[in-house]
């Protein structure tokens, strides 16, 4: 039996990068899944969006692992939108067990350049939409009375300063405010709320020219950004794979982690460390 065996969880920014790793994990456990993403370019986001064909692509990886899912196009910014796909699921298998308050932005500049828009649209994806997120498919858990598991993506940002990402930082410890509230609030129905705390991730939001560039790396190939992108973790490795971040996810989902609630799990290389042995001792 599959360590998630029955449950069904409902994953936003599931299309690509962690939040299709999610999808497919938990479904190699046992899961269905409710999977959302917005499939559009984001105005202020300099890389391009999850595609139509990235989600056909997510719906195809578990569907081979004979799992069920439904998927929808949606953005976290509308909660009427995130509430008709956690409906159309709800039709579909029933309950919802696990929430994976996943999408996310990331954008950059100085907190003084920062224009209003930036900082509104980075706030409104990445701390609004994981509420609204919560919002749409907590209340049916809570109804249901079988308890569950939430888990919000933070980042190390969540936990520590990183400069030329205000607006990312500032929503990132939001997440991780509300994660805390949320753990005391959802309590009482046996539901738990924990947030994970990835370093830098090998997927298409670390792996872009402008994120090169904010680690002083522009024109950089991703062989030379390796090196560069190693400044960032104590454990000498540029970046973890989206799969590391997923097992977090599927032990916080499982009943293995049946009493771990209001908890920040760092998948983080020691990243957030104040102090980093120099890799060459």
């Amino acid at each position: 039996m599959g360590r998630v065996e029955g449950k069904v969880a409902f994953i936003t920014g599931a299309a690509r990068g962690q939040g299709r790793s999610h999808a497919v994990r938990l479904a190699q456990e046992g899961a269905d899944i409710i999977a959302v993403d917005n499939c559009q370019d984001v105005a202020s986001v300099p890389y391009p969006g999850a595609s139509d064909a990235d989600l056909a692509e997510t719906v195809k990886q578990v569907e081979e692992l004979d799992r069920r899912i439904v998927a929808r196009q949606a953005d976290v910014r509308d909660l009427s939108a995130l509430q008709g796909a956690v409906d159309e699921g709800l039709s579909q298998f029933g309950h919802i067990d696990v929430i994976c308050a996943n999408a996310g932005i990331c954008s950059f500049g100085g907190a003084l350049e920062l224009t209003e828009e930036v900082w509104q649209e980075m706030i409104d994806v990445n701390l609004t939409g994981v509420w609204k997120t919560v919002r749409a498919a907590a209340r049916p858990m809570v109804e249901a009375g079988r308890g569950g598991s939430i888990i919000l993506t933070s980042s190390t940002a969540g936990l520590v300063a990183f400069p030329n990402l205000a607006h990312y930082v500032a929503a990132k410890h939001g997440v991780t405010g509300l994660m805390r509230v949320l753990a005391v609030e959802l309590a009482p129905h046996m539901i738990r709320v924990n947030s994970v705390h990835p370093t830098t991730v090998d997927t298409p939001m670390v792996q872009n020219p402008a994120m090169y560039e904010l680690f002083g790396l522009p024109g950089a190939s991703r062989e030379e950004a390796e090196q560069g992108f190693k400044a960032v973790n104590a454990l000498p490795i540029p970046w973890v794979e989206a799969v590391d971040i997923s097992n977090a996810v599927l032990f916080l989902a499982s009943d293995e982690s049946r009493y771990v609630t209001g908890t920040t799990v760092q998948v983080d290389a020691a990243g957030t460390a104040p102090y980093k042995i120099p890799h060459g001792a």
